[in-house]
């Protein structure tokens, strides 16, 4: 069992701004750990030593875990979570924060999770699952124009993009072909899952379990759309603010009662206890709360908006998971309102490019060393040449800040987007006001 003590060494594995995130929160334990990051980025460099690796690498992770002597891995991303790296790093004798590759499931296969929530009674959208191209294709034929519209769901992972709203059947037999024939997600379009659409507010709600108990964090609301007013191709997020003004204190009550405390018994009871983040993407019908999705890790980028306001220590948390003993510990949160914007390149969600110079103002970084706002860098390189940072991905920082309402969290996070700068750059200009609509 891992012990929560000085100095330990803690291993996170992932690359983005969610697992930068993660990190600070970490750097922020009264027990001072040693950080280590594989792949991190360059952005990550002044809080953990970043080491070179794939998060699919298992074995060189575990050589890195050997020859660091690391006391404890907090395994990050979806793709390691449902391959088994939790379960592979384990057997090694390297305790973990993250949940086993049959928990994982919950994510890594949507028709596996709809059947869990079918067999436990957690409200969720109607659906038929297919594996094969002809009967999906007659479902669809026969669906009236009342039907629509539809959703589908490429089965397993396909990095935050296996979704489809279908508006019409022409739309839906177009994107099935693109799915189980065209295999634009590999294999996890062998089967699909088709959805009712639910319409209302949706809610990102994260919460820790270690199998048998949990503690709720933060809700949230993420802007998963490339632009303004949810229009446009679906992203990684644009941007997120947390809490959720829609989840009041009833409504999350209730997504306890039915939602979160069946899964928790469910998983157990199924001989996979759910030991991690429970990822609980809800959509607010006028029946009530409603599952969309399970992930099983940290949002992202909820994360970059929820972790900077966490006041308690992420570390005993975490190990409290792994350990078991979740209930003796309280997830406190600060007041106000948080907000974070992904700042991109040009051309995101489609094809970018890289290597574009990254221009801080003098007054962000005096901003950052205040500790006013939070930078994590989410696609970013180190251009030893030019000694400055450079573009590497299509979403490339998350700006945060925390204000005391939802006002001066936008001023403060849109302020410091103007102090950054580089070739293409943009973002959305509403993250915060589709949750405060009276804004």
């Amino acid at each position: 069992m891992p012990e929560l003590k000085e100095e330990m060494k803690v291993l996170v594995v992932g690359g983005g701004g969610r697992e930068h995130a993660i990190l600070e929160a970490l750097s922020r334990s009264p027990y001072r750990p040693e950080l280590f990051v594989t792949p991190g980025n360059p952005g990550m460099r002044d809080l953990a030593q970043v080491l070179p690796g794939d998060v699919m690498d298992f074995e060189g992770i575990l050589e890195t875990c050997k020859a660091e002597q690391i006391d404890f891995v907090v395994v990050s991303p979806d793709n390691p979570l449902c391959g088994g790296l939790v379960d592979y790093l384990e057997e090694e004798g390297f305790p973990c924060f993250g949940t086993s590759k049959k928990a994982a499931r919950l994510e890594g296969r949507k028709a596996f999770a709809k059947a869990f929530m079918k067999e436990y009674g957690i409200p969720t959208a109607s659906y038929e699952v297919f594996d094969s191209v002809a009967e999906a294709k007659a479902y669809i034929e026969n669906r009236s124009e009342e039907d629509f519209p539809l959703v589908l769901k490429a089965d397993g992972l396909a990095l935050g993009k296996g979704v489809s709203i279908c508006p019409d059947q022409s739309t839906a037999l177009e994107d099935l072909k693109l799915i189980m024939e065209d295999h634009k997600f590999g294999t996890s379009g062998d089967k699909v899952v088709i959805e009712e659409f639910m319409t209302g507010p949706e809610v990102s709600l994260l919460c820790l379990s270690d199998g048998k108990d949990y503690k709720v964090l933060l809700s949230s609301m993420d802007h998963k759309a490339v632009g303004e007013g949810n229009v446009g191709p679906n992203t990684g997020g644009m941007g997120v603010v947390a809490p959720n003004p829609y989840l009041t204190k009833e409504l999350e009550n209730q997504v306890v009662r039915t939602i979160l405390e069946p899964t928790i018994r469910g998983m157990a009871k199924a001989g996979t206890p759910f030991k991690g983040c429970l990822f609980l993407g809800l959509m607010l019908t006028a029946e009530g709360p409603k599952v969309i999705e399970y992930n099983a890790r940290f949002g992202d980028p909820e994360a970059e908006a929820i972790l900077p306001m966490l006041k308690s220590d992420l570390l005993a948390l975490l190990v409290a998971c792994r350990k078991g003993n979740l209930a003796d510990f309280e997830a406190e949160f600060y007041d106000g309102v948080s907000l974070t914007l992904m700042l991109c390149s040009e051309g995101y969600p489609g094809s970018y490019e890289k290597g574009k110079v990254i221009h801080f103002a003098p007054e962000f970084t005096e901003k950052l060393d205040r500790g006013q706002i939070h930078l994590y860098h989410s696609g970013t390189a180190w251009n030893e040449e030019q000694k400055a940072f450079v573009t590497n991905g299509g979403r490339v920082l998350a700006i945060n800040a925390r204000g005391k309402d939802l006002d001066e969290a936008r001023a403060l996070t849109y302020g410091s987007a103007l102090e950054v700068c580089f070739d293409g750059v943009f973002y959305r200009q509403d993250i915060g006001l589709m949750a405060y609509p009276d804004k």
